[in-house]
């Protein structure tokens, strides 16, 4: 774990005029011609300029109760480039809490505002004619996030499949709006938070100019929100669920997010590179209901949706056009799970492992594509035998693989061009060179015609008009360079290249305990070693950024401490540090501990859901199975062993550890059940499958003060499904 040289205390900036207010219980009203000061409670109905300064003012515990309320009608607010700073007595972005602004009104444009540490920063519902422009609502809340180098933690995943509840805003945001039509969005900065631009029900919006980057989950989501147009944002880097090397999972992170019935939105000119999924578009749980709508007639027409861990562009169950945009070095390209009349035209496919894939797709044109190096296949369609049975999409819709126009694509240095199965009625005529295989398929594919004569009007859809007529026709560039390789997860998100920070980043550690770190930071800046402890043979004591550092692990509390010397920068949270010299510095503390591990079987009888008491009998049993572990870190997809239960299994894990005085964060991630015992005393209680409704719901945390010789002991139960049990000590 990377420790931070500052805190969110420190942002007042050089040269500001700092204004230290505090939470006042009656609502001022503003008023005169001067500029106006903020207050906490304060309700603006008419048009204002902000007194610049910066504003320590704190939210409350309710999204309800903003800290600044703007209402009425016809209203301009310049908030002159003053400073909301909330959350002023906590430390960590996942502490983050209160909401800065709300807007209730028509016609009301908010400019020229900064509002960071913040759970959301600002909140409008039900405006009409919206202005957002020229503000920074960067640095507000984010997760931790527990996954490492080596693999992830599921407890990192998320989910938007619902926000008919505002689901959403358990995330934050650093805009929110819902209830919004035809809102202006323009020029706006949103990085170091989680979500930036989060949509519900907004409909006519006009998004442009912006940069979205660098946030570790979503750059622009939407949710029930149709006819708007996305144009000209940098949306890059938008990431969470990579290693190089070792797992590419996004954990559902996105450029672009279009979910449950958003239609005929224009998506145009955008980068959106390094995203966990570059687009993302599912048609929505009431689709998966009824087999009714779906996400339809989007257009994305000329975006660049490269280096995706997952998919370039996701869409499901929906129909819609994908024109002429650059997606490389994906894992997939397209994925187009049960896509029915969509076209995917024009645009350029390389280096990704598949190009197109498809599954239960009907009436397709994919045509006058580029592909060129894809490692398994340039197209691949296929249809699965059975269906799930709980879809009611699947029980109400004919969802066989059939009908598709694939003309005029050029394959290039591919393994394979066309990887066909379960599908029938495909009409194509295509070029391939330098292509191993040009068309594999077996017998379940029926009427497939390689020399049709097709109208390519049958391919090419018509320009949209406000594409055809927008001024600026090029992609923002990309902060960051081309390849995946470039994607850096710190437990706060993506390494921002935009804006570095003196960061050590850790790549690997090999069979020999030996780290493998990358040295981050500042182009003209220099780096020495500082301090290290139970560290040798480290390749390199000083040094210019970026760097590779190589280091043996020798004993069990490894740490890196390294003084950079340069220029200022924006750190990690957002705080302005001033040129010269700071430590920054790694920490890897692995616990000697034996772990005693026994897992046990129970039944109805034995329910750990409904009595503990009675439930924990089970321990007196022989354990159906038992190891000693150095660690606890644990991930099951089915059975624990041969012969052994899947589900409705516990496990007790018993160790003693000694440490030296200080305080130390129990973190655990268990799925289902879990409670934690440090000497017999109860820490860490999680026993109620209710509140279990997320992913992040696996992961709890307890900060304990300990010295000397202890004994940690651990019970987790598995009810059913996916289970996992990971545990770590960590020194503060």
């Amino acid at each position: 774990m990377n420790k931070s040289t500052f805190t969110p205390m420190q942002w007042l900036k050089k040269g500001l005029p700092a204004t230290l207010l505090f939470l006042s219980s009656l609502p001022a009203r503003a008023s005169g011609s001067g500029p106006v000061e903020l207050k906490a409670g304060m309700v603006i109905t008419s048009s204002i300029q902000v007194k610049k300064a910066v504003y320590r003012l704190n939210g409350q515990d309710s999204l309800n109760r903003p800290v600044i309320r703007i209402s009425g009608n016809n209203i301009t607010i310049d908030f002159n480039k003053a400073q909301l700073l909330g959350s002023n007595n906590k430390q960590l972005p996942n502490e983050y809490y209160g909401l800065a602004i709300l807007v209730e009104g028509n016609n009301i444009t908010i400019k020229n505002a900064r509002v960071n540490g913040y759970k959301v920063a600002l909140m409008a519902t039900g405006c009409k004619n919206l202005v957002i422009e020229n503000s920074d609502f960067s640095y507000n809340y984010r997760q931790q996030l527990q996954s490492t180098w080596l693999h992830e933690d599921v407890s990192d995943w998320m989910s938007y499949h619902h926000n008919e509840n505002d689901e959403w805003l358990r995330y934050g945001a650093g805009i929110y709006l819902k209830d919004c039509s035809q809102a202006t969005v323009t020029n706006n900065s949103i990085t170091g938070g989680q979500c930036a631009l989060m949509m519900m029900r907004c409909d006519d919006g006009m998004i442009t100019g912006n940069d979205f980057s660098f946030n570790s989950a979503i750059g622009i989501g939407m949710y029930r929100s149709s006819r708007n147009n996305v144009l000209h944002n940098k949306l890059d880097f938008n990431v969470r669920g990579y290693s190089d090397g070792f797992y590419n999972r996004g954990q559902d992170s996105a450029g672009i997010l279009v979910f449950e019935q958003c239609n005929k939105n224009v998506f145009a000119y955008n980068s959106v590179t390094h995203g966990g999924d570059g687009f993302f578009l599912w048609a929505g749980q009431t689709t998966m209901d009824t087999g009714e709508g779906g996400c339809n007639d989007n257009y994305v027409y000329k975006n660049d949706f490269s280096d995706a861990p997952t998919n370039g562009v996701e869409i499901t169950f929906s129909r819609n056009r994908i024109i002429e945009n650059i997606i490389n070095g994906c894992d997939h390209g397209i994925w187009g799970g049960y896509s029915w009349e969509t076209s995917i035209s024009g645009n350029t496919f390389q280096k990704n492992r598949i190009g197109i894939a498809i599954e239960h797709g009907q009436n397709n044109n994919i045509g006058f594509n580029r592909f060129d190096g894809n490692k398994q296949a340039g197209i691949k369609l296929w249809a699965r035998k059975i269906q799930p049975s709980d879809w009611g999409y699947a029980n109400k819709k004919d969802t066989r693989s059939m009908k598709y126009l694939i003309y005029d694509n050029d394959f290039k240095n591919e393994k394979i061009g066309l990887d066909l199965t379960m599908t029938t009625d495909i009409l194509g005529h295509n070029s391939f060179t330098n292509t191993e295989i040009p068309i594999k398929k077996d017998s379940t594919v029926v009427g497939f015609n390689t020399d049709a004569d097709i109208d390519p009007v049958r391919i090419v859809d018509a320009q949209s008009k406000l594409v055809e007529n927008w001024k600026t026709k090029s992609i923002p560039s990309s902060p960051g360079t081309e390849g995946r390789n470039q994607i850096r997860i710190t437990e706060w998100g993506p390494y921002p290249y935009d804006h570095p920070y003196p960061y050590i980043f850790l790549k690997k550690i090999d069979s020999n305990d030996v780290y493998y770190f990358d040295v981050l930071g500042p182009a003209t800046g220099s780096w020495s070693v500082w301090k290290t402890n139970d560290l040798r043979h480290i390749t390199s004591m000083e040094g210019n950024f970026p760097a590779e550092i190589k280091a043996q692990r020798t004993g069990p509390d490894v740490q890196l401490q390294l003084q950079y010397t340069g220029e200022g920068y924006t750190g990690r949270f957002g705080a302005e540090q001033p040129a010269g010299t700071y430590i920054f510095s790694f920490r890897d503390f692995l616990p000697d501990i034996n772990w005693e591990v026994n897992w046990y079987s129970w039944d109805k009888a034995h329910d750990p859901n409904k009595n503990y008491e009675q439930f924990k009998t089970v321990y007196n049993n022989n354990p159906v199975k038992s190891e000693t572990a150095k660690k606890i870190d644990y991930t099951w997809w089915g059975s624990i062993g041969k012969n052994l239960p899947a589900d409705s299994f516990a496990i007790v894990a018993t160790g003693t550890v000694e440490v030296e005085k200080g305080k130390y964060r129990l973190s655990v991630t268990a799925d289902d059940l879990v409670k934690i015992f440090v000497d017999g005393k109860l820490i860490i209680d999680f026993w109620d499958v209710t509140k279990y409704r997320y992913d992040e719901d696996t992961h709890h945390t307890a900060v304990v003060e300990l010295n000397g010789r202890h004994t940690i002991r651990i019970e987790q139960v598995e009810n059913s499904g996916y289970a996992t049990l990971i545990f770590k000590l960590i020194p503060l």
